[in-house]
């Protein structure tokens, strides 16, 4: 297993320690210990993909994992976020809808022997979508306007990535049963 591809399923593992902290600290400082954990998570998805590019290490096993890595990680964290009253709810149901559509979709395309990597769009979204998780996580009352505003674009990514895999993938649709 490559660098990249390691740093992938270390961002994969931090997730529990990351809703552990979270959900069961119940503290200021818990929260500003799951933020560190978050951002290193996070970090480690902008470095896997700058070396696997860089080094040619680039897998069909880290075009499948990373965004599923990303996945988890922002889902599992809207999840925690919902509990304690930071996001709503229906705004995870779509973007966690939307990321289930998604694997559907390359599980579809993997079958046929098509690897779909992630979109620019898909990029914009999971940035937004962590950003949001982060401003979300330091919950600091200064900062509402701009964390509701990061929420709310990150929603309309959701939307346009999902429209975007669509329309540039159809075709893995067809002579589906």
């Amino acid at each position: 297993m490559n660098l990249p591809n390691k740093l992938t399923m270390f961002r994969v593992i931090l997730i529990p320690f990351f809703v552990a902290v979270l959900l069961l600290g119940n503290s200021r400082s818990a929260d500003w210990i799951a933020l560190v954990i978050f951002v290193v998570a996070s970090l480690t998805d902008l470095l896997d993909g700058k070396i696997a590019r860089k080094y040619n290490l680039v897998t069909n096993f880290g075009k499948f994992m990373d965004p599923l890595a990303d996945k988890l990680l922002v889902c599992s964290a809207m999840i925690c976020l919902i509990e304690l009253g930071r996001i709503p709810s229906w705004i995870v149901c779509v973007i966690v809808a939307r990321e289930f559509a998604i694997s559907g979709f390359r599980l579809i395309a993997a079958e046929k022997g098509v690897v779909i990597a992630a979109s620019y769009w898909g990029k914009f979204k999971t940035t937004f979508q962590m950003i949001m998780v982060i401003l979300m996580l330091a919950n600091i009352p200064a900062l509402k306007i701009v964390t509701d505003i990061v929420m709310w674009i990150a929603t309309a990514l959701t939307i346009i990535s999902l429209v975007d895999y669509i329309m540039k993938n159809k075709d893995v649709l067809k002579d589906t049963d």
